[in-house]
């Protein structure tokens, strides 16, 4: 096949438009934005489980702090009903029962007022542990809330982008014979469709071409459509191709 000089490196424009859209392409369909979204829902999966386990904690500590609060109301009442026997008794022997009774009451209401502060200190930890984790679970919604929505943006820039990267790839494309552009459209779905040939290395591969290589070239015409031995490429020859 031949071509114009010209028309080949024309090709050069359509590859860098190519790599452009493949470029906005990937921006479309794989925002910035995604990966750390990702990383935020199994983020925000993880933190709802220790929240529920923080909830559970605190609801716990909450029943545990209602039965020794139930205790104490039992013990309170218990006490005035034996006070109020006590003052109201002439027996010498219920009245060092009822004493006694009152005693051990007010032993076992000092005990179980000191575990209710107790308790009451552990009920307070774990709705600072409850607050904490719904703050944090807060914070992440927040952060995935403005990456979704500078997402969007992002992708309908790339697609903004794709839309008129299309039309100068179109019209570049049309201007050039339509068999040279078959050729290159066929070779890139294998790779790369036309790079520079250039210090006698071929830049689509990387690989610096062999002597007989570089003789077959040489002895082309200028208007020679050339392909690299090694990834097939359509090679653009310049003056700076080192031939």
């Amino acid at each position: 096949m031949n071509a114009s000089p010209n028309d080949q490196k024309k090709l050069l424009d359509v590859a860098d438009l190519d790599a452009r859209l493949r470029q906005a392409e990937r921006r479309r369909t794989h925002p910035p934005q995604a990966a750390r979204i990702a990383e935020l829902g199994a983020e925000r999966a993880t933190r709802s489980q220790e929240l529920s386990a923080a909830t559970g904690a605190r609801d716990d500590v909450k029943t545990e702090l209602q039965r020794l609060e139930s205790d104490v109301s039992m013990a309170e009442a218990r006490r005035d009903r034996n006070a109020e026997r006590l003052a109201a008794s002439s027996n010498a022997k219920d009245a060092q029962a009822l004493e006694a009774e009152l005693v051990s009451l007010g032993r076992r209401l000092s005990e179980l007022e000191d575990a209710e502060l107790i308790v009451m200190e552990r009920l307070e930890q774990a709705d600072a542990d409850v607050d904490a984790a719904r703050a944090l679970l807060d914070q992440l919604a927040d952060e995935g809330t403005a990456l979704s929505a500078a997402s969007v943006v992002a992708v309908a820039d790339a697609a903004t982008l794709i839309e008129a990267l299309q039309r100068d790839r179109a019209a570049l494309a049309l201007a050039l014979p339509a068999e040279l552009v078959a050729l290159y459209d066929k070779l890139s779905t294998r790779g790369v469709g036309a790079a520079l040939l250039q210090r006698k290395a071929c830049q689509g591969c990387n690989m610096e071409l062999s002597g007989t290589d570089l003789q077959q070239i040489r002895q082309a015409s200028n208007d020679a459509v050339v392909q690299c031995p090694e990834c097939s490429c359509i090679l653009v020859r310049t003056e700076e191709s080192g031939l």
